[in-house]
């Protein structure tokens, strides 16, 4: 008969062998899962083409001088305010007064002969009429009547030739009268003057071209003249919205509508320029750029001519949506609007969702249908084998 002392380690060893089983079987049982989730909210959403632009005036204009001569006045500065019709600047008007003086010298001088000839004219007219009535009475010879007769044309062919010298001596008297007016040269539009060419002093040459001395601007409409590429170009479309920052301005954003999409890329000089001079002409690009037009308040001042603007076109946007992060969703093949996604029920047990989506940015996307605000969207899953340490032995 066995000993009872020694059952005590038997029993010992076979309870600590199935404690190592029951071990061993634990840890190869797969556990439940833990799900990442985050809550669906809602929010705005938008997509958007981005795009550089620069800021020119809305309404400019180039002011030149139309006759060759020395600036002896020039009556204002760049940041000047003029209204229309405003003297700007007078050029040396003592050659054009002259060439005014002498048409006028000369139209008198054609004027008084015309009074002359049609005072001859009119004895013509008399010493033709007394032939006519003598020869009727055959009181005169044939050829005297004759040399009446040709008298009388050739004193009406002299006024017409006189009045015609005088309608062109006028025309020409007429063009340097406008000459000298030019001498003195007005704002054509109110403004701000936002560039000066000339100086005090200078002599112009517009023989073969018109010079540019000032350039004025109407600073309180900008247009922001934007580059878009040919892959994004046909994403903008007019009537659009649109929003812009300026370099160094970050914390305030334009906005606006686009009011015109230009149908071929901009040739050189076709883009409004600040300065007429001193323009390099830009590095060629292979990318094709569209010009994009969309105008812009500015009754503060804040925006200027040449500034860069960083432009955002919303192509498409969503406010106080239901939102989702696209990571979490898994693309369905051949529907690119349809999606599958999975969610914790109230069991907390995951459940496949298919949904359709709207507006989506790099991000997120618009949930039309599959989804409620409040849902429990699984972003992430893991064990809690992977969260404890394994041992060794």
């Amino acid at each position: 008969m066995a000993q009872p002392h020694r059952l005590l380690p038997i029993t010992a060893i076979a309870i600590l062998a199935l404690a190592a089983l029951g071990a061993v079987a634990w840890w190869n049982t797969d556990a439940a899962p833990r799900y990442d989730t985050v809550t669906i909210a809602r929010g705005d959403i938008e997509t958007s083409v981005t795009a550089l632009g620069t800021l020119h005036p809305r309404s400019y204009v180039d002011v030149g001088a139309q006759v060759s001569g020395q600036i002896t006045r020039l009556l204002v500065q760049v940041g000047d305010t003029v209204e229309q019709g405003q003297l700007l600047a007078e050029i040396d008007a003592s050659v054009p007064r002259a060439t005014v003086d002498a048409g006028r010298a000369e139209l008198a001088g054609l004027k008084a002969q015309l009074a002359e000839q049609e005072a001859l004219h009119l004895l013509a007219q008399q010493q033709d009429a007394r032939q006519r009535h003598l020869a009727g009475q055959e009181a005169t010879r044939d050829e005297d009547v004759q040399t009446a007769a040709a008298a009388l044309k050739t004193a009406a062919a002299r006024m017409a030739r006189l009045r015609a010298q005088i309608e062109q001596t006028q025309s020409t008297l007429n063009g340097d009268v406008a000459k000298l007016g030019y001498t003195r040269i007005y704002a054509p539009m109110a403004g701000t003057v936002v560039t000066l060419e000339a100086r005090q002093g200078q002599t112009l040459n517009a023989t073969y071209q018109t010079p540019a001395l000032l350039r004025i601007a109407d600073l309180a409409t900008m247009t922001v003249w934007t580059e878009v590429s040919e892959a994004d170009v046909r994403r903008v479309r007019p009537g659009m919205q649109v929003s812009f920052t300026t370099l160094g301005g970050e914390q305030r954003r334009w906005r606006s509508k686009v009011r015109q999409v230009l149908p071929a890329p901009p040739t050189p000089g076709s883009q409004p320029q600040q300065t007429q001079g001193n323009q390099q002409a830009a590095p060629a690009s292979k990318v094709v750029l569209y010009t994009v037009l969309f105008d812009v308040g500015n009754s503060d001042g804040e925006l200027m001519p040449q500034m860069t603007a960083q432009v955002s076109f919303v192509s498409a946007e969503a406010r106080g949506v239901v939102v989702a992060p696209l990571a979490a969703l898994q693309a369905v093949d051949g529907r690119p609007d349809r999606f599958r996604a999975r969610v914790l029920d109230t069991a907390g047990k995951a459940q496949a969702r298919e949904i359709r989506v709207g507006v989506r940015d790099r991000l997120r996307a618009h949930i039309v249908d599959g989804l409620r605000e409040g849902d429990r969207l699984i972003t992430g899953e893991r064990k809690p084998a992977d969260d404890m340490p394994r041992f060794r032995l």
